[in-house]
């Protein structure tokens, strides 16, 4: 927030200095910021609407199902309070999937938001079995999906370094001008990161199938 103050003043006596909505720590791509209260007011509202479009990448472990939908309400986890979970009397969340390219024992996704709960992808990929590769919050950041062999624990760990971070991109935001009411799209290229390991883990892939 102060890097952002910094770089636009106008957005000093802004709520939350013209955020609209906020990223996990480490997740790359795109969010949204207003520079008067006009427009906050205004995009505000749009994402209450459910208005605003946001699509993400992420790499998961794990063969999930070529598209579907996560409905499951999410809450405080009943004992770690950092992080989140699905809970019974949580508030309503819902993802809609699509899976790209599988690597071996990891797949591409694209992920379409409906609501924005916190850590909403996180813990809805947890939740059906496939977390989000070197999540460390929600056991991505282990071997989850493959051998136990040395060599397979040296390669996983390789791809660990290349992303040190749990892999999630905020890769595409649509709205209304508040001003002009023209349509908006903005797209953000995948990081270097993810896709170093999209590519290794497609290579590997293609070796084992050689191999069998």
């Amino acid at each position: 927030m102060n890097a952002l103050m910094h770089y636009a003043p106008e957005t000093m006596g802004l709520p939350r200095a013209g955020i609209i909505h906020r990223l996990d720590k480490e997740t790359s791509g795109l969010l949204m910021v207003a520079k008067s209260l006009t427009a906050m007011t205004a995009l505000t509202r749009q994402l209450a609407d459910r208005g605003i479009k946001r699509e993400y990448e992420a790499i998961v472990y794990g063969h999930p199902a070529p598209f579907g939908i996560v409905d499951a309400p999410i809450g405080r986890h009943p004992t770690h309070r950092t992080k989140m979970a699905v809970r019974p009397l949580g508030r309503a969340s819902e993802t809609h999937f699509w899976c790209l390219p599988r690597y071996g024992g990891l797949a591409h996704m694209r992920f379409s938001l409906v609501t924005g709960r916190t850590h909403q992808i996180r813990v809805h990929m947890q939740h059906i079995g496939h977390p989000l590769f070197n999540d460390d919050f929600y056991g991505g950041d282990k071997i989850v999906k493959g051998t136990v062999y040395t060599k397979y624990k040296q390669f996983v760990d390789n791809c660990f370094k290349i992303c040190s971070r749990q892999a999630l991109h905020a890769k595409e935001l649509g709205f209304v001008h508040p001003s002009t009411k023209e349509k908006m799209l903005f797209n953000s290229e995948l990081p270097e990161d993810m896709a170093q390991v999209i590519e290794k883990w497609r290579r590997y892939s293609q070796f084992k199938n050689a191999e069998d």
